[in-house]
């Protein structure tokens, strides 16, 4: 009897205790759904700690925030279908800044369609870009900024396009080295459109690897689908990341790190600048096998368009590598690096439009913006053996400038003055002066030279190639 009374009593115990924590459990869902509703109305005014946050809310912190609109507003850039001009950002923030914020906690950003704008190509073709309004820019900014230290340590060493405290110029002496450690046969391997084409499925799976924020995968999702703007006709992006956006480039660089991991899985020595990847072999055999492999790698899992007529196999010599060109230096016994024949070609004509007779702007203005030319043009191939090429461009511009300055001078009367004002005897001055519309002729020797001297040009303001290049060069 006292074992059956004790029984009970225990069933009875227990059943007491499951009731208690029955009731207990709801009271703490109660206050937890509380508690989750107030946060929310209360979240505007929290501050979250880097460390405890969500990914989200690191995006939307204030100093993430207000480092991603200086950016924009350095950045500048055209306007997007809005038709909202960077300068007016800061305004827009303001009064819309915290609705946006709570609409991308909330998953309610939309961003809008981007605006396509068509780049023409130096060999015939077209570059799409696409222009995403200033707000979406600034949103697409912030989250780069978060991301790209997490995807920094994922990325390979031999990735140099798109990244912090990289350049395109470490990736040529970087090939440079490959190839004087006798890897001197090229896999040169050119991806057809890539940007258009990228598999948003497969890019989204394997961001989904690192990221596991779902408010950060779904505004990621939003913007590779947000579509396109051309000529006021809306156009669904189905593939793609379309280049000018901010965040575009980081994507490509997570989408193509799974070909950098390829690579490496088989040993290759390779070099990758966004979409430009060079791989470096030691015999015609094996880069012809590297060839067929990694272009069936790229369109089996990546989904991706390997085009055939572009790539190649080839000795350096023949390779164009981001403007570069390559030659082998029987003295140093070693390849070395110079400016691509087409990125001089490319070079020679914005030189002549800038020194063109019939563009209406100053003298002063045509300097200006030749200088400009010539220092972006040196400091991007400064590892590049150019002495010579700088002396004969030199010697060009300093020709067309003349007869620049020549043709300003209008009138025979006008020109005999300035001759004898810069020092040339008055007989060859009104000689010289009255030798007709045969500017390029007068302006190639003689009189003209001593006059308008590369000394007189210099304290004009012209930037001396050579002079500018041994300042600036970097012995490769």
């Amino acid at each position: 009897m006292e074992m059956e009374q004790r029984g009970e009593q225990s069933i009875s115990l227990s059943m007491s205790r499951i009731a208690e924590m029955a009731t207990s459990a709801v009271t703490k869902r109660e206050k937890v759904v509380k508690s989750s509703e107030t946060e929310r109305k209360e979240r505007m005014d929290i501050s979250y700690p880097l460390g405890t946050s969500s990914l989200m809310e690191q995006i939307l912190s204030s100093d993430n925030l207000n480092r991603a609109y200086l950016q924009v507003v350095r950045n500048k850039g055209a306007e997007g279908v809005d038709g909202m001009k960077y300068t007016e950002l800061k305004e827009y923030l303001a009064k819309n800044g915290e609705i946006i914020k709570e609409q991308l906690r909330m998953r309610k950003y939309k961003p809008q369609p981007v605006r396509r704008v068509e780049i023409p190509k130096p060999d015939g073709g077209v570059r799409n870009l696409g222009i995403p309004t200033v707000t979406d820019r600034f949103v697409q900014q912030a989250i780069a900024q978060v991301l790209t230290p997490i995807y920094e340590e994922q990325f390979h060493d031999q990735s140099y396009g798109f990244r912090p405290n990289r350049c395109a110029q470490q990736a040529i002496l970087t090939a440079l080295d490959r190839m004087n450690d006798g890897n001197d046969w090229i896999v040169d391997i050119d991806l057809e459109k890539f940007f258009d084409t990228v598999n948003h499925d497969k890019l989204m799976t394997i961001i989904g690897r690192t990221i596991k924020d779902g408010d950060v995968i779904s505004i990621v999702r939003k913007y590779l689908v947000s579509g396109i703007m051309i000529d006021d006709e809306y156009e669904d992006s189905i593939v793609g990341t379309p280049q000018g956006g901010n965040l575009s480039p980081l994507l490509a660089n997570i989408m193509l790190n799974e070909l950098d991991k390829e690579m490496e899985k088989r040993g290759l020595n390779f070099v990758r600048y966004a979409d430009d990847c060079i791989i470096m072999v030691g015999s015609e055999m094996s880069a012809n096998r590297v060839m067929r492999n990694i272009s069936r790698f790229i369109e089996k899992k990546l989904g991706l368009k390997v085009n055939m007529s572009k790539s190649k196999v080839d000795k350096p010599q023949g390779l164009k590598y981001l403007g570069f060109g390559f030659y082998f230096d029987s003295r140093a016994h070693q390849f070395k690096a110079k400016p691509h024949a087409k990125s001089v070609a490319k070079f020679k004509k914005r030189m002549k439009e800038f020194t063109c007779r019939s563009w209406g702007v100053s003298n002063s203005y045509k300097v200006e913006k030749l200088n400009q030319l010539i220092r972006g043009w040196i400091n991007y191939f400064k590892i590049g053996n150019m002495k010579t090429l700088c002396k004969q461009l030199d010697s060009n511009i300093r020709y067309r400038l003349r007869m620049c300055i020549w043709k300003q001078w209008k009138t025979p009367q006008n020109r005999a003055k300035n001759l004898i004002k810069l020092g040339i005897n008055k007989y060859t001055a009104w000689k010289v002066a009255y030798a007709g519309d045969r500017i390029a002729y007068v302006c190639n020797k003689g009189a003209v030279n001593v006059a308008i001297s590369n000394e007189r040009l210099t304290r004009f303001g012209l930037v001396s190639m050579m002079d500018y290049y041994a300042e600036r060069c970097v012995t490769c």
